[in-house]
């Protein structure tokens, strides 16, 4: 009997204690020991998403991945659905680290240590169409309904207001997420919130009437967070990493990666591309998904290109004669085989295919997503424009694969003194430059409300990996 029941003990022991590990989550062991780092982060378009291949991608998700290739770890990302959660559950050691934008808060999470700072952002008060006039300084907040992340900058800016009375009459949104409270903003459901400078650019791409009132406080800094649990090494492992990432230029390429494009656009440019995307993409969805078919590339960026070009206009014609939705070059059209450049079809699988072949005439150094980005370019201005604009950004000590830098050259091609040194001559590249950068937000917004036709296509699942 006594050894029935110390077994009847133990099972019950091992029960409770599952139960616990599974309510509390998992401790995992130090990286060093598994070779597995555990990060938790937030879903969004600055830190970690899904792309329509179901595959992970984000600056935050690239930058954190980069780290642990160099320690010679794989990396599990868990997705919370709160900075509340994220910050008890680090505090808690159940992962090693947090990557989100996270502006870190001492008050808030105690004794999570905080790695080292990799940007500072503006936070701003930012208002919906239906807000006039605009708040020019927190004493005029008294009327509006203001919603902050409860546990982000924002909150600790209401937190900080004087009078605090002021302060409490801000509402505090648990589990709430930057990106929610715009798009609450945009659609009239509250007056203002608070984003930063970088999550306000990207949702203005996709959310009309977003209006920055002031700035809250001044630059904000962005650390990645450390448990408590894991010894003072692996801050150093930080510290070496960053330093490292800053000097070799990964930083600035993920940035440019990723937000580098996303400030173009004025609200006349979204509110257009909205609305014809219901009046005048529909009927020719058809034509994009069979070039999608017959090419691999995603017939959303073979629209966005599209949509730069013509604004989906099958009968448009330029100064130049080029004409068609895609507006081809008569000599373009005759290599490609289209006898009518204004059937959209023809015009469409036409585009379609001449930028596969600008693409694929690109070096193998240049990997994706610079590889499209310079194969819009080319298909503005041509491959051997290209090919110039890489010879200046080598000549300049850039590196000319990296579409970072060679967008920084390209309006040099216009300048009469250099053209004149050039295998190719003049060019407008800065016209080339912009081409790219809209497609590029255009796309962006197209991902957003089309889904992708054909899952798998093949130029897709490389597009925008690191």
């Amino acid at each position: 009997m006594p050894g029935f029941a110390l077994l009847f003990y133990r099972v019950l022991l091992w029960t409770l204690l599952a139960g616990l590990l599974t309510g509390c989550g998992r401790v995992p062991p130090p990286p060093g020991d598994t070779g597995e780092l555990v990060v938790l982060t937030l879903n969004g378009p600055t830190t970690y998403f899904l792309d329509a291949d179901d595959e992970a991608m984000g600056f935050e998700h690239d930058l954190v991945t980069a780290f642990a290739h160099q320690q010679g770890w794989t990396v599990r990302f868990v997705v919370v659905d709160s900075l509340d959660s994220l910050h008890a559950r680090l505090a808690r050691g159940e992962a090693h680290m947090a990557a989100a934008a996270l502006t870190p808060s001492i008050e808030k999470i105690g004794g999570v240590r905080i790695g080292p700072v990799y940007e500072h952002l503006r936070q701003w008060l930012v208002c919906g169409a239906q807000v006039l006039p605009l708040p020019r300084s927190t004493a005029e907040l008294d009327k509006l309904r203001v919603e902050v992340v409860d546990g982000g900058a924002g909150s600790q800016w209401a937190q900080a207001l004087r009078p605090p009375a002021l302060g409490r009459g801000i509402r505090r949104m648990e589990g709430a997420t930057p990106g929610e409270l715009l798009e609450r903003v945009s659609h009239g459901l509250s007056d203002c919130t608070v984003s930063d400078e970088r999550n306000l650019a990207i949702e203005r791409n996709y959310l009309p009437g977003l209006q920055a009132a002031f700035e809250v406080a001044e630059r904000q800094p962005l650390a990645w967070l450390v448990s408590p649990r894991l010894e003072s090494g692996f801050a150093r492992l930080l510290q070496r990493f960053f330093g490292k990432a800053e000097a070799e230029g990964l930083v600035a390429q993920l940035r440019d990666r990723y937000f580098g494009h996303v400030s173009r656009l004025g609200e006349v440019d979204v509110l257009n591309i909205l609305r014809l995307r219901t009046e005048r993409l529909p009927a020719l969805k058809t034509h994009f998904y069979l070039a999608e078919r017959q090419t691999g590339i995603d017939w959303r960026l073979l629209a966005a290109l599209a949509y730069q070009e013509s604004q989906w206009d099958t009968q448009a014609r330029s100064f130049t004669s080029v004409r068609g939705i895609m507006m081809l070059t008569e000599r373009t059209a005759e290599h490609l085989g289209v006898v009518d450049r204004t059937d959209p079809r023809e015009s469409i699988l036409g585009g379609a295919r001449y930028l596969l072949q600008l693409r694929d005439a690109l070096p193998e150094a240049v990997a994706e997503p610079d590889r499209t980005w310079l194969a819009l370019a080319a298909y503005n201005i041509g491959s051997g424009h290209v090919e110039d604009a890489m010879r200046l950004a080598r000549k300049q000590g850039k590196d000319p694969h990296q579409w970072k830098d060679l967008k920084e050259v390209l309006p040099l091609l216009s300048n009469p003194r250099i053209a004149a040194g050039l295998p190719h001559g003049y060019a407008r590249g800065g016209e080339a430059r912009a081409l790219t950068e809209n497609v590029r937000i255009y796309y962006d917004i197209l991902q957003r409300y089309e889904p992708l036709q054909s899952q798998g296509a093949s130029w897709l699942k490389r597009l925008l990996k690191p």
